[in-house]
């Protein structure tokens, strides 16, 4: 895809730090991340195991775990600045503008809940539909993020999948806002 110089960014790490408080000091996790990101481009992020991808992740959607912390740079999202925005505005932009499929399905879907309610849960939290509407775009979400019979596998839970399908399950989730990013 072209970019020309008019375009807004859709992501822009500039020199991002990201690090974890332990007792008085703060351990670097993430040193000097810059990316910039256009809307229709895709970027994958690859790195050994413990180099930061996920942490980087994180950070843009403020969802570092315990004492981890933005501690230099900038992320702006479509042009505006995000990084120590508060978490009422952050929260605004989850979902519904910015989403995340976790690598770990087995932590990040309730056991206790069908696999359809809490993608429908994605699509009332976000105002996109409710009642037979949301079951309706729930089966499409499954069966876009490929699994077939997606009624079926809606009214499942979690155990009921393979780690493959929960995964693709986690998809459907990540993407049911049509987030931008």
């Amino acid at each position: 895809m072209s970019t020309s110089n008019h375009e807004t960014p859709l992501l822009e790490l500039k020199d991002l730090h990201v690090g974890f408080r332990n007792d008085k000091e703060i351990v670097p996790a993430v040193q000097g991340v810059n990316l910039t990101l256009y809307p229709g481009q895709v970027v994958a992020i690859v790195g050994e195991s413990g180099s930061g991808k996920s942490t980087t992740a994180h950070a843009i959607i403020d969802l570092l775990p315990g004492a981890g912390e933005v501690t230099g740079g900038e992320i702006l999202f479509d042009g505006k600045k995000i990084s120590g925005s508060s978490r009422k505005q952050i929260m605004a932009l989850r979902g519904s503008s910015i989403g995340l499929v976790p690598q770990d399905p087995m932590t990040n879907l309730n056991p206790l809940w069908r696999v359809g309610t809490q993608i429908k849960e994605v699509l009332k939290v976000n105002g996109i539909a409710k009642g037979k509407e949301a079951d309706k775009r729930v089966v499409e979400l499954l069966q876009e993020a490929g699994l077939p019979d997606g009624e079926k596998r809606a009214n499942q839970y979690p155990h009921e999948f393979s780690g493959g399908m929960r995964q693709r399950a986690l998809i459907a989730m990540g993407l049911a806002a049509r987030p931008k990013l």
